[in-house]
């Protein structure tokens, strides 16, 4: 049953919420909530007096409790559920108090407090949030999303907890990545009365989770092979029927399979994948940034993408779309980048390699160059003279000593991007790689690191987070209704985000724009997206006035809207 309706009169653009709740039932509704803000006149009509306290206060007035409630906490983990207790009790205070204290909030909610959060899902379990879809009701997989509370889905984030942030299958705790994204999301303009976290739980091969019993998902082994594959268009067929004008963003699924199903389906439904799509877009945009301030023409560029997962073979994917629009030729695009694994680097006809790998194998006629010992890293620096170097591994310390200095002897400038995560992943510190490079590499990590000291200079380094780039593509996806996202979409994406590098400004400056500025930033990109989508003619919804303000009329901001009970 839908508890609430979305009311908005287009003439005078007067908003309100209709409900069926009244009472205790209001209260713990957290889209609905509005705790001590609800007025005289909604507390008499929605059955409340005598459960709030006299005073009527402000959404200010709550913010400046709520910080005060927010200070006392010490840890990560402690500061992470006190906001995600917030955010289950009013979500438009929650949104107020994060977007005012976005610099310091964003990493609790977000990367890289989530990580903490996802592996202890189960013993900090408070309240149930979304939809968890396991594989033995996928039969009810429709009567599932139709238990939604709201009506109006636009965009759905879901995972099923096999990849995440570095830290592997976390099962069940993965339900907080889908939040957390869609927690940024709203930050940016995302309505969060459109939107829906989903769980699809086919089973965990974490054995530390599997003997936990107070592990809350189902304990089996995960689910391969064609009964994984069912599963997947179960959950897709039911997201067509129920929602078929939604986005689909689909995250930290293992490297088996993100790449084929967004292959599979990005045709039928409107999907982005955004260990893939995301991790790519916001890489290309700093790679663009660094291109330019080390003004090395792209053409002529040279990387190496250490980490041949679904990460590292997307920012080649986008590297490449790049390297093409360059005038580059498909062929010797292709030949630009230099892919390794854990095997070494990537050879055609090597048994090991994975299908979504092999179009970036080095050919057969190259073979006799790369005997197995000259695949490892240091080895193919050596013989390539890389001006990229970008890490997706995972494995700590993998940019050593020598290999940052047998780049920084090689050219002039080298790109050196550790983007790993959580920070103890990273390839290496850029503390050790400003000072190996002799202060010539362009940086950029994936989780935030501290401000170098560098000859007297303090210098930030960019981080490559992909809430540079996905709340930007999304709200211009929902905004034009566009049909799928097309390759053209995601390059106007990077190509906003390198627009407003710091880099571009101050050489001393930072590659990516700062993640506290990804409210403006969203909308910027979301201008380039939407322009984009009109463009490529997949867009179902065309404006009538400017692009800046047909976004600017899209983008919600956390305030407090009337009540009313539905009659």
């Amino acid at each position: 049953m839908l508890e609430y309706i979305n009311k908005l009169d287009k003439q005078t653009g007067h908003e309100w919420i209709e409900t069926s709740l009244t009472g205790k039932a209001l209260l713990t509704a957290p889209l609905l909530n509005k705790g001590t803000a609800f007025t005289e006149e909604e507390r008499r009509e929605l059955l409340l007096l005598g459960k709030l306290p006299f005073k009527v206060e402000t959404l200010d007035e709550q913010v400046e409790r709520a910080i005060e409630q927010y200070k006392r906490y010490s840890s990560t983990l402690q500061k992470f559920i006190y906001l995600n207790n917030l955010h289950d009790k009013n979500q438009v205070l929650f949104y107020k108090l994060v977007s005012e204290h976005l610099k310091e909030m964003l990493p609790m909610i977000y990367t890289p407090g989530v990580g903490t959060a996802v592996k202890a899902f189960s013993r900090e379990f408070r309240q149930p949030r979304g939809l968890y879809i396991d594989f033995l009701h996928q039969d009810k997989i429709r009567e599932m999303l139709r238990n939604r509370t709201q009506e109006g889905v636009e965009l759905i984030v879901v995972t099923d907890g096999e990849g995440i942030l570095g830290i592997g299958d976390q099962g069940i705790g993965g339900m907080d990545i889908p939040i957390a994204k869609l927690m940024v999301y709203c930050l940016c303009g995302i309505d969060p009365y459109k939107t829906l976290p989903v769980m699809l739980d086919a089973g965990t091969d974490n054995p530390h989770l599997l003997q936990d019993e107070m592990y809350l998902g189902w304990r089996h082994k995960r689910v391969r092979g064609e009964s994984y594959d069912q599963f997947i268009q179960n959950f897709i067929d039911g997201v067509k029927e129920e929602f078929p004008n939604s986005f689909l963003h689909w995250e930290d699924l293992g490297r088996a399979n993100a790449r084929r199903i967004l292959q599979k389906y990005q045709d039928q439904h409107c999907m982005f994948n955004d260990d893939m799509q995301g991790t790519g877009v916001v890489t290309l945009a700093a790679l663009l940034a660094a291109i330019h301030a080390s003004k090395v023409p792209l053409e002529n560029q040279r990387a190496i993408v250490f980490g041949a997962g679904t990460a590292g073979v997307g920012i080649a994917d986008q590297l490449f779309q790049a390297l093409v629009r360059s005038g580059v030729s498909k062929e010797n695009a292709r030949k630009q980048i230099w892919l390794i694994d854990r095997s070494g680097l990537l050879v055609d006809g090597d048994p090991d390699i994975a299908d979504f790998q092999k179009v970036y194998a080095r050919p057969s006629d190259e073979r006799n160059l790369w005997p197995p010992e000259k695949r490892e890293l240091l080895s193919v620096v050596q013989t390539i003279k890389p001006t990229i170097l970008v890490g997706c591994s995972t494995v700590r310390g993998a940019f050593s000593e020598e290999v940052v200095r047998t780049m920084a002897a090689q050219v002039a400038q080298p790109v050196i991007f550790p983007l790993s995560n959580p920070n103890q992943n990273a390839e290496q510190t850029p503390e050790n790689i400003l000072n190996w490079s002799d202060g010539k590499a362009l940086i950029a990590t994936g989780s935030p690191f501290d401000e170098v000291s560098y000859n007297g200079k303090s210098i930030k380094v960019a981080q490559c987070n992909n809430a540079l780039a996905f709340p930007g593509i999304g709200l211009a996806i929902m905004a034009t209704k566009a049909e799928r996202l097309t390759d053209n979409m995601l390059w106007a994406a990077a190509e906003a985000i390198s627009r407003q590098s710091p880099v571009r400004q101050d050489e001393f400056q930072p590659l990516l724009p700062c993640v506290a500025d990804i409210p403006q930033l969203a909308k910027q990109v979301a201008v380039s997206v939407a322009e984009q989508a009109i463009k490529d003619n997949v867009a179902r919804n065309i404006p009538s006035v400017s692009i800046e303000d047909f976004i600017q009329q899209h983008i919600w901001k956390p305030a407090y809207r009337p009540i009313k009970l539905i009659k």
